[in-house]
């Protein structure tokens, strides 16, 4: 067997409006983001989902909160799904972080992290679900951060190939956990 993971990143939140990489700053959802939290709920509740994962970060728990806090499908909170650390840059504008990107592929942000040790903390979070989520359907809320580590790890796709690539929002994104002794 295998672990299916849908992933979803956190609503709108009031600093992705206003053009702000909020980094590890908690944020919080706008109206829109609590909108669309609801719709995640509604789109996700009847899944086969097993858990919910969430970044610890305010805008991604809000988010799982809005979404799943009156099911009965449980949620916790993991800070290995947190959006890169952008160090002096939290919270900074969105288009003077993107000058950085590619810069920080290996090195880090100014008392941040690279974009290298953020995705690797999803591989860590990865090594840590088997065996005893093998065959669950778990649901991920994190950042662009944490898509980049599930594509890295799962699909293969290379970290400078991500760091360059425009973010496309969609309604999820699936990926399968091969089971550690099988591969399938």
């Amino acid at each position: 067997m295998a672990i299916e993971i849908v992933f979803e990143t956190h609503s709108t939140s009031v600093d992705n409006e206003r053009g702000i990489a909020t980094g590890w700053l908690d944020g919080q959802l706008s109206t829109t983001g609590r909108q669309q939290a609801v719709e995640l709920g509604a789109r996700r509740r009847d899944d086969r989902l097993a858990a919910v994962f969430t970044s610890d970060l305010g805008r991604a728990v809000e988010t799982a909160r809005i979404a799943f806090g009156d099911s009965e499908i449980p949620v916790y909170e993991d800070a290995r799904l947190r959006e890169c650390n952008y160090g002096r840059l939290n919270g900074a504008a969105r288009a003077q972080l993107d000058l950085e990107r590619a810069q920080r592929l290996d090195e880090p942000f100014p008392e941040g992290e690279s974009l290298r040790q953020a995705t690797g903390r999803v591989g860590d979070f990865l090594n840590g679900l088997a065996p005893d989520r093998d065959g669950e359907r778990i649901l991920l809320i994190g950042h662009v951060a944490t898509r980049w580590g599930l594509d890295h790890f799962l699909n293969g796709v290379p970290l400078e190939e991500l760091v360059d690539a425009p973010f496309a929002w969609q309604e999820g994104w699936e990926y399968r956990v091969p089971h550690p002794a099988t591969g399938t």
